[in-house]
């Protein structure tokens, strides 16, 4: 039976998608289909409508809309620049410093907005004109501002780790943001070891006169309020003092509080952040809501439990076992979004082994692989470039970045060494 509900699952679902039907559609579609092979029609339609229902009302899920609406007043309030010149100023004689300005702002800036696809549009949007006047290879720009935009999503405040904390079955959201830090740094630091090297066999140099302990401190002072939002909230969520949800809401005031003090934004663009925010918050949870209806079909047939036989009957050996996912996830985020992904795959994977950061990273290498990859297509549209000019520079970020999640996958202590150092974990 578990075999025959996954077949039909994925048949519908992969069916589905290459039409073109939307994800969210997709899924509860398929799930339903499933639920009628062993349920009457009645009780599956009322069954469907229950977990979506109760999918949906989970108070945790008001985390979401939160930070988004945080992001996106972050995204309008001028912080992109006041980060870059703060990283600007610590590598500014670095060959090809411009490129790992890119990479460091991309991961404090996709931190703090909570979107890959955004830090890629904002700060790839900022660094074009001066890596057009030192002669930079489009190309390499793109790939480089696409290859490390994901690194943010690992790095909380995270509604990609929030997301998994629900779906696990309440993981503690805590433990998850103290796991993806190094992750996060890691991914970032794959990536500048990267654009280092391209920028030595080019030529490009750093930006004569760059560094000061002024302009270090000048431009720290600027930047510390959007870092000091990082520190607030995630401190304030590990310690115990707010919940993720309350941590969210105070995000979004303190969001308010820079971008009125900056000017940056209005009552009417207020209200158009929020109509946006609104959107994309709805679309998440209503998507949390069907997934519920699969997660339901799954345990009701005990798929996750066919799977897992399934893998421990080829082989015992933790390694392989963790490459073994390491490879379908890497392939199924080839083809979707990384909420989808993550609603999907954790039910299936979770009685193997607990997995939250590894899923993560999985999938956010997705976010910047053909033929979905959406921040890599944003930064070639902001680098006003081509896919077959970028995809043979984003090799070597790929192999960078695969190499850094065979580091968190089969390294433990990366992943658990902070959780336990603030007792998050015991």
């Amino acid at each position: 039976m578990a075999i025959t509900a996954l077949l039909i699952i994925l048949v519908v679902l992969g069916a589905l998608l290459v039409v073109g039907v939307p994800i969210a559609y997709a899924i509860g579609i398929s799930a339903l289909v499933a639920i009628v092979q062993t349920v009457p029609m009645d009780i599956s339609v009322l069954t469907a409508a229950q977990r979506t229902f109760v999918g949906m009302s989970n108070f945790g899920l008001t985390a979401i809309p939160f930070f988004i609406l945080a992001g996106e007043l972050m995204n309008q309030g001028g912080i992109a620049k006041r980060l870059i010149n703060f990283v600007l100023a610590i590598v500014g004689k670095c060959p090809g410093s411009l490129l790992i300005t890119n990479v460091g702002t991309n991961a404090l800036f996709g931190a703090i907005s909570g979107s890959a696809a955004a830090a890629a549009a904002a700060v790839g949007s900022m660094l074009k004109e001066g890596e057009k006047e030192r002669n930079y290879d489009k190309a390499i720009s793109a790939a480089t501002n696409g290859a490390s935009a994901p690194s943010g999503l690992l790095i909380p405040p995270s509604n990609a780790l929030i997301t998994y904390s629900l779906v696990s079955g309440g993981t503690s959201v805590a433990a998850l943001f103290m796991a993806g830090y190094i992750p996060g740094i890691i991914w970032a630091l794959c990536c500048m070891i990267v654009a280092i090297l391209i920028a030595k066999k080019k030529g490009y140099t750093g930006i004569a006169g760059q560094f000061s302990w002024i302009t270090l401190f000048k431009t720290t002072l600027e930047a510390l309020p959007s870092l000091s939002l990082i520190i607030v909230v995630i401190g304030g969520i590990v310690g115990g003092i707010f919940t993720a949800t309350e941590g969210a809401a105070i995000s979004v005031v303190y969001a308010l509080f820079l971008s009125i003090c900056y000017r940056s934004v209005t009552f009417a663009s207020f209200w158009e952040l929020t109509v946006r925010s609104a959107k994309t918050s709805a679309m998440i949870i209503f998507l949390i809501g069907v997934s519920n209806i699969l997660g339901w079909v799954m345990a009701f047939d005990m798929i996750p439990q066919a799977i897992s036989a399934g893998l421990l009957s080829l082989t015992t050996s933790p390694f392989l076992i963790l490459l073994i996912m390491n490879i379908i996830l890497l392939v199924a985020g080839t083809f979707m979004d990384v909420t989808p992904a993550i609603l999907i795959f954790t039910p299936l994977f979770l009685p193997i082994v607990k997995f939250g950061l590894i899923l993560v990273y999985n999938l956010c290498v997705g976010n910047i692989t053909p033929p979905v990859g959406n921040t890599l297509f944003v930064a070639i549209k902001v680098g006003r470039t081509t896919l077959a000019k970028v995809m043979p520079h984003m090799l070597l970020f790929y192999v960078a970045i695969i190499i850094g999640l065979m580091l968190v996958t089969y390294i433990p202590a990366i992943t658990m060494a902070l959780p336990m150092a603030v007792g998050a974990v015991k």
